[in-house]
Order: C-alpha cells, then sequence, then structure tokens
C-alpha cells in the first residue's frame, strides 16, 4: 500500500507528465480502466500498475487522495499504469497514415483511433507532430496506441508506397489508392509545408462546404474513403 505523496513511483509518474522526462526514460502513463484493459488485451505488459485502495482492482494499492493527485485526468481516476514506448523502426504499408507538424495531441490519439478503425497498417509521424505519448494523445486514442504500430519519420522519401498529400484546394478528387499507399495530413490552419507537397507523388482534396477540416477530422475522412472503396467490388 502506498501511503506517501513521496513514494519513489508518484514522483516518477509525476515526471512523466513532461515530455522531457517520457523521451529520456522512453515511459509513457495510460489512465483508465478502459486504457489499461486495452493495452492487457493488445499484449502489452506494464511497468507498473497502480489502483485506488477498495477498488478491487488489480495492482499496487494507493491512497485514492494520492493517485488522485498525480492523475492527469480532471476527474481522477481509479487505476493507472506506466509502460514502455514502442517505436516501429519503420513505416509500413499497405495504407500508411502520415501525420505532418500536427501539433495538437488529441488530434493525433483521435488520428491513431482512426488508424486502427479503417485499417491503417501503421501511423508515421513527421517533424513538429505531438507526443502521441503524452496523456491527451494517450487518452484520445481510446487504446488504438496499443494496436496501431507509430514510427517517426524525418522525410517524406522515408513513407512507404505512393506519396498522397491532402490538401484544401487543388487536389484530385481522393480516389482508393492502388497498391501500397501513405496519406499524408498536415496542421488544421497551415496545411501541409509546401516541400513536403511538392515531394509527394499526388495531391488530394476531401470535397467539404467548410474552408477546411480539422487534421483529425481529415485523417479519418481519407481513411474511411480510401477502406471504403478499397473494400468495394
Amino acid at each position: 500500500m502506498i501511503t506517501s505523496p513521496h513514494n519513489d513511483q508518484l514522483k516518477e509518474i509525476r515526471k512523466l507528465a513532461g515530455r522531457k522526462w517520457r523521451d529520456k526514460l522512453r515511459q509513457f502513463v495510460a489512465e483508465g480502466e478502459d486504457l489499461l484493459a486495452a493495452a492487457d488485451a493488445a499484449g502489452w505488459e506494464p511497468l507498473s500498475r497502480l489502483v485506488a485502495e477498495g477498488s478491487g482492482l488489480e495492482g499496487e494499492e494507493v491512497k485514492p487522495h494520492l493517485l488522485q493527485q498525480v492523475s492527469q485526468l480532471g476527474s481522477g481516476t481509479r487505476a493507472l499504469a506506466v509502460y514502455g514506448q514502442r517505436w516501429a523502426p519503420a513505416p509500413t504499408g499497405p495504407l500508411c497514415l502520415a501525420l505532418w507538424g500536427v501539433n495538437d495531441p488529441g488530434n493525433v490519439g483521435t488520428a491513431l483511433r482512426a488508424a486502427l478503425a479503417f485499417g491503417a497498417e501503421c501511423v508515421a509521424l513527421g517533424p513538429g507532430t505531438a507526443d502521441p505519448y503524452g496523456p491527451k494523445a494517450v487518452r484520445a486514442s481510446m487504446g488504438a496506441l496499443f494496436d496501431v504500430p507509430v514510427a517517426r519519420v524525418r522525410t517524406v522519401e522515408e513513407l512507404p508506397g505512393r506519396r498522397i498529400a491532402l490538401v484544401a484546394h487543388g487536389g484530385e478528387p481522393l480516389a482508393a489508392p492502388d497498391g501500397d499507399a501513405t496519406l499524408i495530413v498536415g496542421a488544421e490552419r497551415e496545411g501541409l509545408p509546401d516541400d513536403v507537397v511538392a515531394a509527394c507523388d499526388a495531391r488530394a482534396t476531401i470535397a467539404v462546404r467548410a474552408e477546411s477540416l480539422n487534421a483529425a477530422m481529415a485523417a479519418t475522412v481519407a481513411l474511411y474513403e480510401c477502406n471504403r472503396r478499397m473494400a468495394a467490388p
């Protein structure tokens, strides 16, 4: 039973809220029974698992008020666990989603969820993209982080298959890719940098009545459309 706020495990969990410490230890925290169940189902072994005293959950018990003090959830949590980060050595196809300069962690997590839902083999993170292992991204992924391989890239040339840039205007209607492909999504306001678009094999545009979609919505719609067209007889 952990009864002191000065416990070493609690201190480490507080530090893991910051990216510098996560990058140093290559670890992260997941909170909530649903996320921990998703990790278990995907075969991720926790480095440590803490649960509120009297919760009946599996793990080392902690006084509830101490667990709430280290929680990143506004409502607190009854369970959290620390895991080692996993990075794929390279992105893979047949369908890959690349996020470029998407600096909102909620968008990154939601894009991971869409990737799992619509059959992307991998999510590649380009420069300027938020940490998928940050608390907000982990929560937004709803457990998809434990199932979808994540890779880091620096250049478009590292992406597999035909590279398709999603642009707000001037692209062709999105079609099912012929063979391996990567859909590349940029930040909501800035979009993709010109040099990234120029390095791609094609440009595609999602027809919308509004000015644009945010990154997570654009990724979701594009993955859905590709998945739908690829599954069509």
